[in-house]
């Protein structure tokens, strides 16, 4: 331990990055080594291990049957469909391997993964719902992936326990909502961000408890509101129904005046409530988070991200999931029950110590596994008794420090380092590294990264999105049986039955990008995972950009904030950023 940070050079990007005090307390505490790579580096190592959303055509090793799957085909790695894999019809120890110590221990791991079979999607309970992935408990669901407990939901990421939602990201509790972003306990809620407790709102921005409202930002409890301005019930709905957003060019001139008002008002530095001690983006009810992103009530915890399923603490660096994960440190995709486990992925259901394994669950005591179920004292699927366990164990840490992994570029992979992105079986392109990591193929080629192409239909276009219908009620039913070329990208995309009995009922006209397109839309307004020092923008009476003229006086009066803080929006954006206390003097 020491009581002073340590400056380090990432062996990735080459910049250099502090360990702190508190980061060496925990090093400790789990017995690791202090990374060589700076906390970015190791974030988009992680990711490099997630396919959230990219689908492929296969067929499963087992029966022979087609199916659908994250796994690319041509990665070489045997692939079940997901009742085939939980079955008792095949052990995974059979592909246990004895360590070699002429060979680095990741090569050998690497070798062990591409053996044992991979689960198609890895969903659990699944109805009528084959085309996601990376979910649980889904009925009646199409495209959602990263969900958990939905209902006649399509098109959507992080969706959880909503009803009859179409393309939206990171929603909760809601139902018949559209195009929406980091919402919660909404209904009819449409083309809104960072909303709570509201009901027939359209694009409007940080309210919560408002009811028909169109265009409005950081509005409390406020109902028949357009564009900040109180109507009666009467002329409120007078004015609606004037701006026909039932027609396409409508609803996107709508979308534009809207924006520009997000942009007049002031946003809070950081997204999430009921917090202490907290940085980073999208922390609700969560104690001592540092760089947190998409963190539910957690305490305890640095560097960590999309921990939505909530009761995590003392964690380092874990990526995806959560669920009562305790002193754990660089896992990718673990949780349900996880205590002191490193260097993991996809590790779930009441784990504890597990080191360097993939898709194992309900064990103990496992070093660099793959597969494993309710199993103990195993080394690369191999069983052994525990005092050997422990002893080769030993060893082979040892031996790690002794002989490391050496990837493509040069990057040394000793014990205390997450695997490296080359040993992915996805392709980089594949990953949500891409969104937050945007890399070219030929740079990603050049690190040593993989790219693999999606797996694509030829089919021919009958119908331009240009030529769809402006209005929603002029929409036939034969619009399900055209192929539309997408506006954005030009592939061909479709629409489905509740799609268009949705659209119809909420009065929404049809879409004119695929699927993917209208995903990276929405995530245009999601914030960095990354922090920036920044002032208040707060100068007395305005806004620093002179857009925004303040309600109340605040406490430093007419002259400029004095606060300062780290917010994950960039110096260089656009949007009006307020520290705590001058954002909470302005909420109306």
């Amino acid at each position: 331990m020491t009581n002073t940070s340590e400056e380090k050079i990432c062996q990735n990007c080459k910049q250099p990055f502090v360990v702190e005090p508190d980061d060496f307390l925990f090093y400790k505490k789990i017995n690791v080594p202090p990374p060589t790579f700076c906390w970015k580096c190791r974030f988009q190592r992680r990711l490099a291990w997630r396919n959230e959303r990219t689908l492929f055509r296969g067929k499963s090793a087992k029966s022979g049957k087609e199916i659908l799957t994250i796994v690319p085909p041509n990665s070489k790695i045997s692939v079940f469909d997901e009742s085939e894999w939980w079955s008792d019809s095949w052990n995974p120890l059979e592909y246990g391997k004895e360590y070699d110590f002429s060979k680095p221990f990741f090569e050998q791991f690497a070798s062990l993964l591409r053996s044992v079979p991979f689960m198609s999607r890895n969903v659990t309970q699944m109805v009528n719902s084959d085309y996601s992935a990376n979910s649980g408990f889904l009925k009646n669901c199409y495209l959602l992936f990263n969900a958990t407990s939905d209902e006649d939901c399509a098109y959507g990421v992080g969706v959880n326990s909503s009803r009859f939602c179409f393309d939206n990201c990171n929603i909760e509790k809601c139902e018949r909502c559209y195009q929406s972003f980091w919402i919660t306990s909404c209904y009819q809620t449409h083309f809104s961000i960072q909303c709570t407790d509201c009901v027939k709102v359209m694009f409007s921005k940080s309210c919560r408890g408002c009811s028909n409202c169109i265009g409005c930002v950081n509005l409390t409890n406020k109902q028949y509101c357009i564009f900040n301005i109180q109507y009666s019930k009467g002329e409120y709905e007078r004015r609606v129904s004037s701006f026909r957003l039932d027609t396409w060019t409508r609803l996107l001139k709508m979308e534009e005046e809207a924006h520009r008002m997000w942009l007049s008002f002031p946003n809070r530095y950081i997204q999430g409530t009921h917090n202490i001690n907290v940085t980073g983006a999208y922390v609700t009810d969560s104690k001592n988070v540092k760089c947190g992103y998409f963190i539910r009530e957690s305490k305890d915890c640095k560097y960590c991200q999309y921990l939505q399923d909530p009761h995590n603490e003392d964690a380092h660096d874990i990526t995806i999931w959560g669920g009562n994960i305790q002193l754990s440190y660089e896992n990718a995709l673990c949780g349900y029950g996880t205590a002191r486990t490193k260097f993991c992925i996809n590790c779930y259901d009441e784990i504890h110590d597990l080191e360097y394994c993939a898709f194992s669950g309900s064990s103990s005591d496992l070093f660099g596994c793959v597969g494993l179920r309710n199993k103990q004292y195993c080394i690369l699927n191999k069983q052994y008794d525990k005092e050997t366990y422990h002893n080769l164990k030993k060893k082979i840490i040892n031996h790690m420090n002794i002989l490391p992994y050496t990837d493509k570029r040069g990057r040394v992979y000793k014990y205390g380092e997450f695997f490296p992105i080359e040993l992915s079986p996805y392709g980089y392109n594949n990953t949500i590294a891409m969104e937050h990591f945007p890399m070219t193929k030929d740079a990603l080629l050049q690190e040593g990264y993989g790219w693999i192409e999606n797996d694509t239909h030829s089919f021919s276009a009958t119908l331009k999105a240009n030529d769809l219908t402006d209005s929603i009620k002029d929409a036939e039913d034969k619009i399900l049986d055209e192929f539309i070329t997408c506006s954005e990208c030009e592939s061909v995309f479709r629409v489905i039955k509740s799609e268009l009995v949705f659209l119809r009922e909420e009065g929404i006209p049809l879409p004119r990008s695929c699927a993917e397109c209208r995903h990276k839309k929405r995530i245009l307004n999601r914030e960095k995972a990354f922090l920036f020092a920044h002032k208040c923008g707060c100068t007395g009476t305005v806004s620093r950009n002179g857009e925004y003229k303040n309600n109340i006086n605040h406490f430093h009066g007419n002259n400029p904030c004095p606060n300062e803080f780290e917010t994950s929006y960039s110096p260089d954006r656009p949007e009006i950023v307020y520290c705590e206390q001058c954002y909470q003097s302005e909420i109306v």
